[in-house]
Parts: structure tokens; sequence; C-alpha cells
């Protein structure tokens, strides 16, 4: 099953393409990592999958269905934005509350126990806690419905190394239920850990999707003489080039063993390939990878 599947999609805010012809299938049961710099549509896509923007072109589907603001839609996505939106006079115990009154389908004891467990106090008021936790208060309570979609948008940004790791091993419990996670970050190094489907957008387009492993694993850095570096073997694809005094250092993307002695070829670490792609220019970037699972 895809939790998630967009044709085409294509947001637009005045003359602005915030995002377009996005195409990609998310399988159920994945943590997905959402990466790119600012501004390149990563909230719009996310936005647009929990229905707080409708498409000018194209679709998104969760888990088959359009998104909209109908209450069976809005039971099986759980979303948490940028800002961790909490009401800051009211306590945790009042948020948890207010999650039981308004969600048909609430497991109050899990949300407590998960709050517990990160140390969130729950007689203090929003506005006292730290950045954790809230960060883990807004979790919680995104999960408590028990979505079968979880989307986060940057929750990982104003918080300390320890809150992150905290925050992550929290993020992994819900996954293990059986959630679909996406969540967007710029702090590649921890999605690294616990992501599984990698996603990335750079100027409003769909550069990269498909299984992390199998993403890596069709990436490498190759060196090579200037002169052999411009006859790589057919279906080699050089996303980007780095040109030195007498060699080139290309990351290409293929299939297929290089068996060229005079290539020198090593593995790539997950940021350096989204860096690479975050720094090609749109022109310049082959057809996105989408590697199924």
């Amino acid at each position: 099953m895809l939790a998630v599947s967009t044709h085409g999609l294509g947001c637009r805010f005045g003359a602005l393409w915030a995002l377009r012809d996005c195409t990609v299938d998310v399988p159920a049961g994945r943590v997905v990592a959402v990466v790119g710099p600012n501004g390149a549509g990563k909230t719009t896509l996310l936005n647009a999958l929990v229905g707080l923007l409708s498409p000018t072109e194209g679709e998104a589907r969760v888990f088959g269905e359009i998104p909209d603001d109908t209450p069976s839609f809005l039971a099986r996505v759980g979303f948490v934005a940028q800002d961790a939106p909490l009401f800051r006079d009211f306590s945790a115990a009042d948020h948890v509350r207010m999650g039981h009154e308004l969600n048909a389908t609430w497991n109050i004891a899990e949300v407590r126990d998960r709050l517990m467990a990160a140390a969130v106090p729950l007689d203090r008021r929003v506005s006292t806690l730290s950045g954790g936790q809230r960060a883990q208060l807004a979790l919680a309570l995104a999960a408590g419905k028990d979505p079968g979609l979880l989307i986060l948008d940057e929750p990982l940004a104003s918080l300390d190394p320890v809150a992150r790791r905290d925050f992550m091993q929290s993020l992994l419990a819900t996954a293990a239920t059986g959630t679909t996670v996406m969540l967007s970050s710029h702090l590649i190094s921890d999605l690294a850990n616990v992501c599984d489907f990698l996603i990335v957008i750079v100027g409003g387009r769909l550069r990269l999707a498909g299984d992390l492993d199998d993403v890596l694993a069709q990436h490498r850095w190759v060196i090579a003489g200037a002169e052999t570096a411009k006859r790589l073997p057919a279906g080699v694809e050089v996303v980007i080039s780095y040109e030195q005094q007498r060699n080139a250092r290309m990351l290409v993307r293929t299939t297929d063993p290089l068996l060229n002695p005079a290539l020198v070829t090593k593995p790539v670490e997950l940021e350096d390939l989204v860096l690479a792609y975050m720094e090609t220019k749109v022109h310049q970037t082959p057809a996105p990878l989408q590697v199924r699972a």
C-alpha cells in the first residue's frame, strides 16, 4: 500500500511556483526524510499532503484519498507545523484533555506515558517548557490519535543535540507501531540514523526520491583524469563535477559497475549526496530518480 502518492503536483502563489511537477510514491510504514534548502518547496509539499494547500496542478493522495478537511481524512493524519503551534497558557495536561475531546480516536494513556517518558511535566504551562519539551508535547499530541501518516515540518530546528536525540528516539517508537512518518529537516546527519526513504527537493522541483539504501547504492564518487572523465560509459549520469588541476571529482549515478581501472570510485555518504543535489542548478540536474520498494 502507498501511504503517499503525488502525480504532477504543483502549487503556485501568484506568479511564483513553490512546487511543480512533483511525482513520488511513498510505501506505507516508511520513515521519510524530506530535505532541501530553505524555500525549496518542502513545506509546500507537506501542507498539500495534509490538505492545507490545494494543488494548482496535478494531485496528491494519502492512502488513496485526496486530502481534505473531512473527519475521516483528518483522523488518519497527524501534523506538526514548523513552529509546533501550542497554546502557551495551557498546560501539557490541558492539551492532552483537549486532544481527547477533539479526536474520535485518542489514546490518552499512551500520550501521558510518552510525556512522562520524555520528562515533560503535565502541570506546567507550555510557555515555561523548554524547546525540547514543547517538541515532545507536539509529537505526542500528533501521534495520540494513532494516525496512519505522521508529518513533521522541521521538528528539530530549535533543539539542542540531547533534545534532538531524545526526540528521534520517540519518533522511532512511533514508527515502530507501523505509522508512516515524513519529516523535513536540515540536520541530515540526524536523519541518516532513522530514515529509510529519501526525498530531495530543490528550487521547487523533485530531484531525488527512493529507498535510502538503493539511492546510496546507485551513487558514488568517481575520480578520474580529465580526459577519462569525458568518456564515461553509457548510462552513467554525472550529478555534479568538481574540476581539479589534472583530475575531475564527480558524483555519478548508475546501476552498473564501473570496471574501468582508470576510474577510482568511492561510496557516498548521505550528507554529501544531498549537498551535491542542492548545489546543482535546475537545468543541470538529471531527471528525478525514483526507486520503488
